[in-house]
């Protein structure tokens, strides 16, 4: 029997890339999205389909699906400090309503749960790499709580849910992740370093540019995911690329790939910005079999061809 995945968040970044491996697996997927951030067009070539079929719904309230379901992947939420502080109710709502009724919906239909998590849950850590026992350094009213919040309240849910149910869950905490279908405005340094070099203009860095990020390519961040909703384990595990840079240097990388005379100009660092960023993953090697293989400059590549050909057709609609 083909077995049936509902995906929420699925014409997001990530989303849209999870209901490709899974049709290519050979699962009936449904995608569940609200489009407050994601985009139709990541997934607008699976509609022809039969392995798939699509809701539009907001998952913070009553969440149906008909027959029978044997997985969620809960990644319905905004994740870039753009979108949550613009909707700062709607990011607490999904994480916490939304993984509510999620929840429900594993355990009506028996089926295995897997939640996206972050490495925001370690908030500015002040250990480095960050190992799941770790238990953060978050300000719960800062800007950023939000969505910090909002996910260490849905792993909490979801092991009151696996401890009290015996729902069968998982929860993946996801490091920075970066490749094709990421918005081209969506806030976060990659995508603005990318924009910003190929349109001619000079690159924002915020604070000295010396705080450190470890950038997964989106393909390995995919296969952990795919990886550890298949195992046995239900504690959080990182998944991401212990490769650490800094963000100064990153968007040196990207000058040096676009080509032209953009320079770097430094602005004040936000609020609760996290000094550093960098899974532990000795978990994701010992449970999953998985480690990182992309490399920086292969992915780097592969995501400036998806951005300067977005670019491109952005500025032939409007002229």
């Amino acid at each position: 029997m083909q077995k049936k995945i509902l995906i929420t968040g699925a014409a997001g970044f990530l989303g849209s890339h999870l209901c490709d491996r899974f049709i290519k697996e050979g699962f009936h997927v449904i995608g569940m999205d609200n489009l407050i951030t994601g985009n139709i067009k990541n997934i607008e070539h699976l509609f022809p389909l039969k392995e798939f079929e699509y809701y539009h719904h907001d998952v913070s309230k009553f969440v149906h699906v008909p027959g029978e379901l044997d997985y969620i992947l809960h990644f319905a939420s905004p994740a870039s400090p753009i979108d949550y502080l613009k909707m700062p109710i709607q990011t607490l709502k999904v994480g916490s309503l939304g993984t509510h009724n999620l929840l429900g919906l594993a355990k009506a239909k028996k089926a295995r749960i897997l939640v996206a998590s972050t490495s925001e849950v370690y908030g500015d850590p002040e250990v480095n790499p960050q190992p799941e026992e770790y238990w953060g350094n978050v300000n719960p009213v800062g800007p950023r709580g939000v969505y910090d919040e909002a996910k260490r309240f849905q792993e909490a849910m979801t092991m009151a849910y696996h401890n009290y149910h015996g729902l069968e869950t998982r929860i993946v905490r996801i490091f920075n992740t970066y490749g094709p279908r990421m918005r081209v405005n969506d806030g976060r340094a990659l995508p603005t370093f990318f924009r910003q070099a190929i349109e001619g203009e000079n690159i924002t860095v915020f604070g000295d540019g010396l705080q450190t990020r470890s950038f997964c390519y989106v393909d390995d961040l995919v296969e952990g995911i795919y990886r550890l909703l298949l195992s046995d384990y239900h504690l959080p595990v990182n998944i991401g690329n212990p490769d650490e840079i800094t963000v100064k240097q990153c968007a040196e990388e990207v000058i040096a790939l676009v080509g032209g005379e953009a320079k770097i100009i430094y602005k004040d660092l936000p609020k609760d910005d996290p000094k550093v960023r960098r899974p532990l993953t000795t978990k994701a090697k010992e449970i999953l079999g998985w480690e990182a293989k992309v490399d920086r400059a292969k992915g780097l590549q592969l995501t400036f061809e998806y951005f300067k050909s977005v670019l491109s057709e952005a500025k032939k609609t409007s002229k």
